[in-house]
């Protein structure tokens, strides 16, 4: 037995780091505190998450003023549409800012999993989500009169996962991003497809038989399914609960990759 190994079985066990687990929830609520901390310091920032969604259905209804009906059928899909794109573009920005200030790079160095990290951000802008989509749905139903025929709270749940799954997708494509301005850059590549092909503009089964199979595969469209399920229906149909769980397992999906994105990139 060498001096060091020697003297590295008499070390305490206390100084012996074991690896932390995937998710510990104080790791993640102190990572999600020191996020909303952050960026409780930057109120534009705070203001375009929570203002944007509600501006934009605000200008939306009365571009539409003199055909209120085409409003309650376009109105539903951009209420899922509008906090997805918002909150794409604000945390692929914040997380960046995290990455190339070394913040991330710091934070990795200490005992706290990749898991802990995700699971944090995602808790402190799904935090934001909350107010940002309850804000949005409540203006459109109740302020600018938005008809839609089931539960404003299914209408709700479809608009808090869109900006979910937005949060998601932002914090993975951060990754590829070496500035703000290519964040930015994303966005046409990762979201105007997706707008096109969801079936705002045209029914999907309309489409040509290729861009309708690429839409299948695109969570954007069943966010947009699943808010006209609420627009058309009652109750809670079949059609929507696939569509919700669709919209939730993409924002599972992308999130357990983006915390594979998360490295050391030094020593």
């Amino acid at each position: 037995m060498t001096p060091t190994t020697a003297t590295a079985d008499r070390a305490p066990a206390t100084l012996r780091q074991a690896p932390p687990r995937a998710v510990n929830i104080s790791r993640t609520t102190a990572t999600a505190a020191r996020v909303l901390r952050q960026l409780g310091h930057d109120p534009r920032t705070i203001a375009m998450m929570i203002l944007i969604p509600c501006v934009m259905l605000f200008l939306l209804r009365y571009v539409f003023d003199g055909s209120p009906r085409t409003f309650d059928n376009i109105g539903a899909s951009l209420l899922g549409i509008f906090p997805l794109i918002t909150m794409f573009l604000v945390t692929s920005i914040a997380t960046l800012r995290e990455r190339t200030s070394g913040t991330l790079e710091r934070l990795l160095a200490m005992p706290l999993g990749k898991g802990d990290l995700i699971a944090g951000y995602a808790l402190a802008f799904g935090t934001l989500a909350i107010v940002q989509s309850a804000l949005a749905t409540g203006l459109a139903l109740w302020a600018l009169g938005l008809d839609v025929t089931g539960s404003p709270w299914l209408l709700l749940l479809v608009a808090l996962l869109d900006a979910l799954l937005g949060t998601a997708l932002g914090l993975f494509v951060s990754a590829f991003a070496a500035s703000e301005f290519q964040a930015v850059q994303f966005m046409p590549a990762v979201i105007f497809p997706q707008l096109l092909l969801c079936g705002l503009f045209t029914p999907r089964d309309k489409m040509h038989p290729v861009l309708e199979a690429v839409s299948d595969v695109l969570p954007m469209s069943y966010a947009v399914d699943g808010m006209n399920e609420v627009l058309r229906h009652t109750d809670m149909t079949a059609a929507f609960v696939r569509d919700a769980l669709i919209v939730a397992g993409c924002a599972v999906l992308v999130l357990t990759l983006g915390a594979a994105t998360l490295r050391r990139r030094t020593p």
